[in-house]
C-alpha cells in the first residue's frame, strides 16, 4: 500500500489553490495505512477529510479523491478495522461532494477527461465483491455509485429518425430521458437526450439505449457515455 501511495506525485494533481494541500493527501493516506487503533485511524481522516482529498466544512472533492480511491480501498481490504471504516467514509464524503469550477475532472488511463464522482464510482465498482461482503455498509456505498452509470457504446443500428446503442452498462441509468457525455479519443459531446430501450438482465451488463435524434454514424463503436449532469457539479 504504501508504495503505491508514494507513487502518485500528489503535487502535480490539479486542484483548488487555497483547498487542496497534496501534502495532506500524502501524509494522510501513510498514516491511514499504518493506523493501528482508532485513534490514529482518525487522525489520518482528519488530514484527508481538511484538505487532503475532500474539505469537509466546505464539502468540496478534489480530483485527487478519485486518484486516491483505489488506495482508500486497498486500506480497507488490508488495514485496521478503524482504517476501513475510515476510508469507506472519506469515500462515501468524496462521492457526494462537489468539486470547485476549473477542477471537476480526472484523466484516466485512457485519457478521458471523467468526472470525478464517475472516476470514483468506477473504482468502487471493481470491488463489488468485498464491498458487498461487507454488508449494508459497502451495499449503500455501491448503491450510492451506481447513479453515476458509464455505457459502452458496441454497436448501433438506426430506429427511425434515433438510434439503438447497443453495449455495456455499468451502474443504474433511471427511467426516463437523460442528458450524456459521450467520450471518444479525448473528445467530448454532449447528447441531449437518451432513454434506457433494454435495461441489462440478470447476471449480465449488456443493455440498449434509445439515444433521441442522432445518426449511428454520430455513436461511434468505443465511445463511452458519462451521466451530463456529472460533468456540469461544482461546488
Amino acid at each position: 500500500m504504501l508504495h503505491g501511495i508514494d507513487a502518485v506525485d500528489w503535487a502535480s494533481i490539479p486542484g483548488h489553490p487555497h483547498w487542496y494541500e497534496p501534502d495532506r493527501a500524502a501524509r494522510g493516506l501513510h498514516d491511514l495505512a499504518k493506523a493501528a487503533n482508532p485513534v490514529q485511524a482518525a487522525e489520518a481522516g482528519s488530514r484527508l477529510g481538511g484538505g487532503g482529498i475532500v474539505h469537509g466544512h466546505s464539502a468540496a472533492v478534489f480530483p485527487a479523491a478519485a486518484v486516491a480511491a483505489p488506495l482508500l480501498l486497498d486500506i480497507a481490504q488490508q488495514g485496521h478495522a478503524a482504517a476501513r471504516d475510515t476510508a469507506l467514509g472519506l469515500l462515501d464524503e468524496a462521492l457526494s461532494c462537489c468539486p470547485h469550477a476549473g477542477y471537476t475532472r480526472v484523466v484516466a488511463a485512457d485519457g478521458t477527461a471523467v468526472p470525478v464522482c464517475c472516476a470514483i464510482a468506477h473504482h468502487l465498482r471493481a470491488r463489488t465483491e468485498f464491498l458487498v461482503g461487507l454488508g449494508r455498509r459497502g451495499k449503500s456505498l455501491l448503491a450510492d455509485a451506481a447513479a453515476h452509470w458509464r455505457f459502452e457504446i458496441r454497436e448501433c443500428v438506426a430506429d427511425g429518425s434515433d438510434t439503438a446503442a447497443f453495449g455495456i452498462l455499468a451502474g443504474r441509468l433511471p427511467d426516463g430521458a437523460h442528458a450524456a457525455e459521450m467520450h471518444l479519443a479525448g473528445t467530448i459531446t454532449v447528447l441531449s437526450e437518451l432513454t434506457l430501450a433494454y435495461p441489462p438482465e440478470e447476471g449480465s451488463r449488456e443493455a440498449c439505449l434509445r439515444v433521441i435524434a442522432r445518426d449511428p454514424g454520430e455513436l461511434p463503436p468505443g465511445a463511452l457515455l458519462f451521466p451530463a449532469e456529472c460533468g456540469d457539479r461544482v461546488h
